[in-house]
């Protein structure tokens, strides 16, 4: 019993002189790297803290981005109006204008000039549908050319190229649907998803009659500027 208490009591004093040179070495060693630090101090050769980087950037109005079907990135575009339209397959070449009224009898007007942007509906470089009007006739004798301004559209077929141009950008679609409306159909969608294009024969603005529209996808826009 005596040996196992005097052999405790021998762990307890090296425990304690273990203790007691731990803090030794700790002070010594705080000793040493202050009185270090102090000497880089003064010979001006302590390294600077790196300043936190910002990481809230603030991002710049950007321009919208033309995008292909398979949703491909092209160019920056503007939102701009439409002053041109050309369609190679059918020889369709016509002046677009771009009224700021939706009176009945100005766009009638309008119509007689060529193809008209409808005032409310998107511009080139916008989501949305772009929606052009232009009259048909097949009359063997038309005095102004601007009725026939649409004329063959409904011999487009889905994949055909339709151009509008801005004073500035060409914008190429390519035909989805051709279709024949009765005057009973639901009316021309301003609102869609994506940017689409959308052509129609008019009669008349104020007029409820039969048309051909055709509709069409945005595909890439370029620069014919300059």
């Amino acid at each position: 019993m005596e040996v196992l208490i005097h052999l405790a009591v021998r762990l307890v004093r090296a425990g304690m002189r273990s203790y007691t040179k731990k803090w030794s070495f700790l002070s010594l060693f705080g000793v040493i790297f202050f009185g270090n630090a102090f000497v880089l101090a003064q010979l001006g050769i302590v390294p600077e803290v790196p300043a936190a980087s910002n990481s809230t950037v603030t991002l710049a109005a950007s321009p919208l981005v033309a995008a292909d079907q398979n949703g491909a990135s092209t160019r920056a575009v503007s939102v701009e109006l439409p002053t041109k339209i050309s369609i190679p397959a059918i020889q369709l070449s016509a002046a677009i204008a771009n009224p700021d009224t939706t009176n009945v009898e100005a766009l009638d007007a309008l119509l007689l000039s060529g193809a008209v942007r409808y005032p409310t509906s998107a511009r080139l470089g916008e989501t949305g549908n772009v929606v052009l009007f232009g009259h048909s006739s097949y009359l063997p004798i038309v005095g102004n050319q601007a009725y026939k301004t649409f004329n063959g559209i409904q011999k487009l077929v889905a994949g055909d190229i339709v151009t509008v141009y801005s004073p500035t950008t060409a914008y190429t679609y390519r035909v989805r649907t051709v279709a024949k409306e009765s005057a009973n159909d639901a009316a021309i969608p301003l609102s869609v998803a994506g940017r689409v294009l959308t052509l129609s024969t008019c009669d008349s603005f104020g007029a409820k009659t039969d048309r051909f529209v055709v509709v069409a996808d945005f595909v890439e826009s370029h620069s014919i500027s300059g």
